[in-house]
């Protein structure tokens, strides 16, 4: 459970827009094409144990479980406004997923507990010292050859998307994103084989899903 002086941005910044984001995320970003990707390429397999990290209002995390399901699944956020969201989601259409308050650079979970840790659109509210907590939290709670999935905001890589990202780039933390440091990060907290596998472009910026890997003590 996350301390009572932690701090943590809401999903559009103020509590009260809370209600805008699924209609955003949907109508605004297509966020079906870019999570129907991740929930594809994120390799899961049936008897996995899959953190969703930072599951907001529980979209991917009920598309995780419907894809797969049986997997076992916890969605993890720091606001219980939206975790209250994604349960009501959940139990509408009957999927089984723990939901967990809790802090992404501050995960209460044994070391190698997971085999795979997806992140949608989370990373970008954290501080640069938080960011590094998190991947290093998201290391330490990784299986050996466990992989670690990331769809945020990222470099742009054209004049339209550098053009559009001006303004993220001066909201919550994006800054991080935008100038392209989320790979350095995952390597500086011990993950490898970092590669790029898609890029997204929305009416807010240049989206890119990362994909790393926990490696094995024998093949380091």
């Amino acid at each position: 459970m996350k301390s009572s002086k932690e701090k943590f941005i809401p999903a559009l910044h103020n509590n009260w827009l809370t209600p805008l984001y699924d209609p955003l995320l949907k109508w605004g970003m297509r966020e079906k094409v870019f999570k129907s990707y991740l929930t594809e390429n994120s390799h899961l397999e049936p008897g996995q144990k899959v953190l969703d990290l930072g599951c907001g209002t529980g979209t991917l995390s009920i598309q995780l479980k419907k894809y797969s399901p049986q997997i076992e699944l916890i969605g993890l956020d720091a606001d219980p406004a939206v975790l209250q969201i994604a349960k009501n989601k959940a139990a509408v259409v009957n999927v089984d997923i723990q939901w967990v308050e809790g802090l992404a650079h501050h995960l209460e979970f044994p070391d190698n507990t997971f085999d795979r840790v997806i992140s949608c659109l989370m990373v970008h509210h954290l501080t640069l010292t938080n960011k590094l907590k998190a991947f290093e939290e998201v290391f330490r709670v990784l299986k050996p050859g466990g992989e670690f999935h990331l769809l945020d905001f990222g470099k742009p890589t054209n004049l339209g998307m550098r053009l559009i990202s001006i303004p993220i780039v001066h909201m919550e933390e994006a800054g991080d994103n935008i100038r392209g440091l989320l790979p350095g990060l995952m390597l500086k907290a011990g993950l490898f084989n970092i590669i790029e596998t898609r890029h997204f472009k929305t009416i807010f910026g240049e989206l890119i899903c990362y994909q790393s890997i926990k490696q094995n003590e024998n093949n380091r």
